[in-house]
């Protein structure tokens, strides 16, 4: 690992770190943006070992300082929920880049991570695909359980659809593979 990627690993930890909600893993509880940071670069080392630095990059950074933007600040409904996720995703593409060029790499650098973090390319470019499947096989592991306990299952089961849509017929079949998800569940990976 270059010296340079180290540093700004360590600089969205730092930032990470700050994240006033906090998250069990295992016995101890930890910053909930840390914490994902750690669960996207762990992923995506068992998915994409050959994964470049802006890759990496990437998915420690795409929940960077989260908290500081939160939903509640936007209106309720839709058009308030993918404003918000529109305004994380620049958000967060500026701040990593901004931590990259701090570290000695290149503005062109950042402005590829930023690319990826606002999901630019989704379905054409081969890393921002790679980091959607990634967001969503961490999303599953780690927070779809959470996230469904309590819902009505009609709506879980449109979530598992528009999180599948998102995903490379590669991240279907790996879900489909590692995930035992319940029967009623499996048609939507199939898309």
């Amino acid at each position: 690992m270059s010296s340079r990627l180290e540093t700004v690993l360590a600089a969205i930890d730092t930032a990470n770190a700050a994240d006033p909600s906090l998250e069990r893993d295992g016995e101890n509880e930890r910053p909930a943006a840390f914490l994902y940071g750690q669960r996207m670069s762990a992923e995506l080392g068992r998915v994409c070992p050959e994964a470049s630095e802006h890759l990496k990059i990437a998915a420690r950074g795409q929940h960077i300082e989260r908290w500081k933007m939160p939903r509640s600040s936007y209106p309720e409904g839709r058009k308030g929920y993918l404003t918000w996720r529109r305004d994380q995703a620049a958000f967060h593409g500026e701040r990593v880049a901004a931590l990259m060029i701090e570290a000695g790499y290149a503005p062109d650098d950042g402005e590829r991570v930023a690319q990826m973090l606002r999901k630019e390319g989704i379905k054409r470019d081969a890393d921002v695909q790679m980091l959607e499947d990634i967001i969503c096989l961490v999303f599953l592991r780690w927070y779809f359980a959470g996230f469904a306990e309590g819902r009505d299952p009609d709506h879980v089961l449109s979530i598992v659809a528009k999180t599948a849509r998102k995903m490379s017929p590669a991240g279907r079949a790996r879900v489909a593979a590692e995930f035992d998800l319940p029967d009623k569940l499996l048609p939507a990976l199939a898309v």
